[in-house]
């Protein structure tokens, strides 16, 4: 099965540059499963949902069509990485007490990768799905500055899937018992240089560079600079998440 490669020649930036999930969330994901054994990691990347996702499971099985990918994710003990498409992972039926996607549902064949979880699922096991939008900075003229950068120079730059983000995934068809999660979002505390390690991880900024072999980063960056002040200093970051949690039909 083919997949939509957009990050593979960007590993090591993801790597180093996407925020942190927090704990708070995969202790929720967690809290609705009755057993703890084995979660199933869709969509890898590098690992950011999986290495959550060990501190509440036994074993961790992370799977990524990426090579890539996989070559630059984080190592933990308990973590399996292994190169398949999450439409056709390969591992045992009925063997997961959650399947997850992270920043990934908008990337796959949703019911294609939906039939693979149900195979996956133990009997009362669950499914959790979900991804981040735009970032939202401290000062609104960083905002404004940002959003320009994102909704208009980069606008026909970004890949139609990424409405499906964000929509919240709400558009989607999700075929189980839905259940109703408390709100979460992303935060983080970064200096410029960390927030423009991040932009370059956009699809969009790809493949505007890619189309122009100019990195449209470097054209924002000096505005940026001019109202962040000390580059050096760490300012507020956050992104809503938006997750869909369900149970398997009786």
């Amino acid at each position: 099965m083919t997949f939509k490669d957009h990050f593979s020649q960007r590993a090591a930036l993801y790597a180093a540059c996407r925020p942190h999930y927090p704990d708070s969330l995969f202790r929720y994901v967690a809290s609705v499963t009755a057993a703890h054994d084995l979660a199933i990691d869709c969509g890898t990347g590098n690992g950011q949902a999986a290495i959550g996702l060990a501190e509440h499971f036994t074993h961790v099985i992370a799977i990524d069509p990426s090579s890539a990918q996989i070559d630059k994710a984080t190592p933990r003990a308990n973590v399996e990485y292994r190169v398949a498409p999450a439409e056709q992972t390969g591992a045992e039926s009925h063997s997961a007490d959650l399947v997850t996607a992270a920043q990934a549902l908008h990337w796959l064949n949703a019911p294609a990768f939906f039939a693979e979880a149900t195979r996956l699922l133990k009997s009362d096991g669950a499914i959790a799905v979900w991804g981040y939008g735009d970032p939202v900075l401290d000062t609104q003229h960083l905002q404004n500055l940002l959003h320009t950068f994102n909704r208009v120079k980069l606008e026909q730059y970004w890949f139609a899937e990424r409405q499906l983000l964000l929509d919240g995934y709400q558009t989607i068809d999700f075929p189980f018992v839905e259940l109703t999660p408390p709100p979460f979002e992303l935060r983080a505390s970064w200096t410029l240089a960390e927030l423009l390690g991040y932009l370059r991880t956009w699809s969009s900024a790809a493949r505007y560079a890619e189309l122009h072999g100019v990195d449209p980063v470097s054209e924002l960056e000096p505005s940026l600079a001019s109202e962040w002040g000390d580059p050096a200093t760490a300012r507020p970051i956050r992104w809503p998440l938006h997750l869909r949690v369900g149970k398997l039909r009786a």
